[in-house]
């Protein structure tokens, strides 16, 4: 990923002229534009707003001293040591402590309290263990009958809401501790519990109600007039009881419910407002609360870690006198992401001199939101409470976002190079040979195993009308065992004449690689060029006539053309894969050439035989042996030069799972590629390969891992949507920032794709869809292939079957079995969160529903392309110009 991300800065260009001058002083330019514009965003976000101040004395504040990594459910308890450092930090802003228990050390609250003059709401808990309810309530009593800091008696808290008790159980409870204890006696419920329930009100001598409009999905603003409402409605129900409002906050973090957002912004907002409010109206409180709770994360999702006025720590979590912002340190956070915004910015556009304007603001634009959303995820997630499982689940999780925005800004940097670019710095067009008698001889090898002998022939007396003079062809049919298919190829290479070898080889070893290599062996001595072409391809007379004449170069090794096809208006399935065949060759390819960094592909290719035989041949050892010559060539010291002109035409595959087999091989070959050239393109001390070449290998390659990343990815959020599920209060759905990720990268590579098929390749509409739809069927394929590659070195090399039979639609499904199992499971889990009853929506929830439908596409994709191919649809589905050539031909 180093790689990926340093390649640019290495100098292109031997020398700096003018006109470099001016393209980096645009850079510049774009980079100062952008980072203005990031910076005036972070101060939009962040205008201050005022709020009345905080008062010198608060009433009271609900009272949980547990501090980080202690657990009132495991009764980890704080110690009274600690009880008495928290009661002596409060003493100085509030007159009141609400208590929640009255068991273990919290039972020495009463006397810490009397220490520093503070009064003491006790509360004994209640809840379906009756052993602890009866420890609860003699503590609780005897400490009532004991302490006059004891000001008022809590017996039970929630109790009804919670559906521990019934009202009259609870009743009688309330009842028995009344008349053992001096002083008022409650319980707490929210509001709506006391209105749907008066007669709770006969069992006590004053209303505890709890108040929490960010359970309720409100807004923060509408939060003093949701406060006024709920009291007025008590007042008037019960006008003789008073009123204790036991709870009354808002949290720092947390899931957004409705209109309400968990903030510190928020808190800090809602907590002052309500001070005023509750001055002015004369209204007795506790605030929820004094310290945040990490351990309630537990009962309560994440949120219930956040109701702290202090965090956990005891640090003040917002000013109480300053206006508000939502991010104090927003300044330095800004000139962080701005910094880190120009880094980006420079790996990828200093060394791209050629790119127009709009090239540059593209890759800022992502430069510049890639910093800043790197900078604000790692900020969020740093604010958080973390223990072991959420420090591992982060480090993923900052993995995946690192992931995607590398990839965010490699697809742009190719978008940007195929489409805005002012010149092409190296030789795009062929070099004619004048023919001679000493024009160069030429060995063409074609490796065979089991082809149809009529489709070979084709090939071979498209090879025998070659408008060149000094060539030969060696066809090495490897490990055929039917006479039948290698015999009347034999035959007709006799007929061709001299020119003409034939080889059946049986047992030969090493796959097509082997072939390439006895082929090799078997080549004339006086020949100095190497071409390969594939068995089903059939040439132009003028390619070696148009491309030989690159080779005068001593240090160019590789002359590449294209791959193309003449089958593309066979079938509608065909012509779906011609289209997202088109856009390597037309777009990555050319890109790559700028930086001598191409992919050799084994057909259409044109090698030095001095340096293949320097080499050591072709590689048997790699499943895709032509990629990974050409970067030992390139390790070599050696160039190569890609002319995306046409001039031989293959077959592609018949079926979908053939399809499918062929990108696995080439994704399985990368990863035994990069696994075996690791230190070249990893490490930043090689000197074999220059940056661009690295960096053109890994961003290259580097979307397919993300296909194996995202398949685990997948797997994961269907285990965590299924415990979503089943358990809804202890799985909260993932963060809305990291949900977005996938959304945000899916709607980035499909627009890129549109965009430059539409642009640049000047494809219709439905055939730009075909290539979109064609490309995301392979991704789960590709995921599969990266997978395998990490755990295991080789695998059988797959010949992609020629002029097969089409799959019948029952083969078309079992081709995709997994794919729709997957999308089954993705729609199915999105369904079920959607239509799962719950009281408030949540942004967050609905975000990762969206995720997950995103992520089925690709399974869905597969699905519908298998299908496509078990029918005979006509081409002209895709249009009517499916059968123009890839590229013209350079005659």
């Amino acid at each position: 990923m180093r790689m990926i991300l340093s390649y640019a800065v290495e100098r292109a260009l031997p020398k700096i002229n003018f006109r470099t001058s001016i393209m980096r002083l645009s850079s510049v330019l774009v980079a100062l534009v952008f980072a203005v514009l990031s910076f005036a965003l972070w101060s939009l976000s962040n205008r201050p707003t005022d709020v009345p101040v905080w008062p010198q004395w608060v009433k009271g504040y609900a009272f949980s001293p547990f501090r980080n990594g202690q657990d009132a459910l495991i009764d980890n308890m704080p110690s009274e040591a600690q009880i008495v450092e928290d009661v002596r930090l409060l003493s100085e802003s509030a007159r009141e402590l609400r208590t929640y228990s009255s068991r273990k050390s919290l039972a020495s609250v009463p006397v810490a309290a009397k220490q520093f003059d503070m009064d003491v709401n006790l509360g004994i808990w209640l809840d379906t263990n009756m052993e602890n309810n009866a420890e609860e309530l003699s503590s609780g009593i005897s400490l009532a009958n004991l302490h006059d800091s004891v000001t008022r008696v809590m017996v039970g808290n929630e109790s009804i809401l919670r559906g521990d008790f019934a009202v009259s159980e609870l009743g009688a409870l309330l009842d028995s501790v009344r008349e053992q204890v001096e002083q008022p006696v409650s319980t707490a419920e929210p509001w709506h519990v006391w209105l749907s329930h008066p007669e709770l009100v006969q069992h006590v001598d004053f209303i505890t109600v709890h108040l929490l409009p960010y359970w309720e999905g409100v807004h923060v603003d509408a939060g003093m007039e949701y406060i006024k409402l709920k009291m007025s409605q008590l007042k008037a129900q019960f006008p003789e009881k008073p009123i204790l409002i036991g709870e009354v906050g808002w949290p720092s973090d947390g899931r957004t419910r409705g209109s309400a957002v968990a903030n510190t912004a928020n808190e800090a907002l809602f907590l002052r407002r309500f001070l005023a409010l509750a001055q002015s109206e004369g209204y007795d409180y506790f605030l929820m609360e004094a310290f945040d709770q990490p351990w309630k994360a537990q009962s309560e999702g994440g949120v219930g870690a956040y109701w702290g006025v202090y965090d956990v720590n005891r640090r003040a979590k917002f000013s109480f006198n300053e206006p508000i912002v939502r991010v104090q340190d927003w300044p330095v956070l800004a000139v962080i992401s701005i910094f880190v915004s120009i880094l980006l910015l420079a790996f990828f556009v200093f060394n791209s001199v050629l790119l127009k304007a709009r090239g540059h603001s593209l890759i800022a634009l992502i430069a510049s939101v890639a910093g800043t959303a790197t900078v604000w995820i790692l900020y969020e997630y740093s604010q958080k409470y973390l223990n072991f499982t959420s420090i591992i689940v982060g480090i993923f999780l900052l993995l995946a976002v690192l992931s995607v925005m590398v990839l965010l800004l490699t697809e742009a940097h190719e978008w940007a190079e195929a489409h805005w670019f002012r010149d092409r710095r190296r030789c795009q067009g062929p070099v004619p040979l004048k023919l001679s008698d000493d024009a160069p001889k030429v060995s063409i090898h074609v490796p065979s195993y089991n082809e149809p002998p009529a489709m070979l022939i084709e090939t071979l007396n498209a090879l025998a009308r070659l408008d060149y003079p000094n060539f030969e062809v060696i066809v090495v049919d490897n490990n055929t065992q039917d006479e039948s298919v290698w015999l009347p190829v034999q035959n007709h290479c006799r007929s061709l004449g001299p020119r003409f070898q034939f080889f059946h080889v049986a047992p030969l070893a090493g796959f097509k690689a082997g072939a390439l290599n006895y082929a090799l062996e078997k080549t004339s001595e006086n020949a100095s060029i190497i071409a390969a072409i594939d068995s089903d391809y059939q040439v132009e007379r003028n390619w070696l006539r148009d491309l030989l004449g690159a080779f005068v170069d001593p240090k160019l090794a590789i002359v590449q053309a294209p791959q193309d096809y003449r089958d593309a208006a066979d079938s509608a399935f065909k012509s779906m894969c011609f289209s997202e065949y088109r856009g390597f060759f037309e777009i990555g390819m050319q890109t790559r050439n700028e930086r001598n960094a191409i992919i050799q592909h084994g057909t259409m290719t044109l090698v030095r035989r001095s340096v293949l035989e320097e080499l050591g041949g072709w590689g048997e050892w790699c499943i895709t042996e032509d990629a990974e010559l050409g970067l030992r060539i390139f390790e070599a010291g050696y160039e190569a030069s890609y002319l995306p002109y046409s001039y031989g035409r293959g077959l592609m595959p018949d079926t979908f799972i053939d399809y499918k087999k062929q990108r696995f091989r080439w994704a399985f070959g990368a990863m035994q590629i990069m696994r075996r050239h690791a230190r070249e393109l990893f490490s930043s001390q090689s000197l074999s390969l220059t940056r661009g070449q690295r960096y053109h290998f890994l961003a290259g390659w580097f979307p397919w891992v993300a296909d194996g990343l995202c398949l685990m990815f997948n797997c994961l959020a269907l285990g965590w949507s299924l415990a979503m599920i089943l358990a809804p209060d202890s799985f909260d759905p993932p963060l809305i920032m990291f949900s977005l990720l996938p959304i945000v990268l899916f709607g980035f590579k499909l627009t890129k794709v549109i965009y430059l098929y539409r642009r640049r390749i000047k494809a219709s509409v439905r055939q730009t869809l075909a290539a979109a739809v064609a490309g995301l069927s392979l991704s789960h394929t590709v995921g599969l292939a990266i997978i395998k590659g990490l755990l295991v070195k080789d695998m059988p090399f797959f010949r992609t079957p020629k002029c097969a039979k089409r799959s019948a639609l029952g083969q078309a499904f079992s081709a995709v079995k997994q794919e729709l199992f997957l999308f089954l499971a993705l729609l199915s889990a999105a369904t079920v969160l959607f239509v799962l009853p719950r009281e408030y929506g949540s942004p967050d929830l609905l975000v990762w529903i969206l995720a997950l439908v995103v992520q089925s596409v690709p399974y869905g994709a597969a699905v519908f392309v298998s299908i496509v191919s078990s029918f005979s649809w006509s081409a002209r589905l895709l249009g009517k110009n499916i059968e123009r050539r890839l590229f013209t031909s350079g005659s």
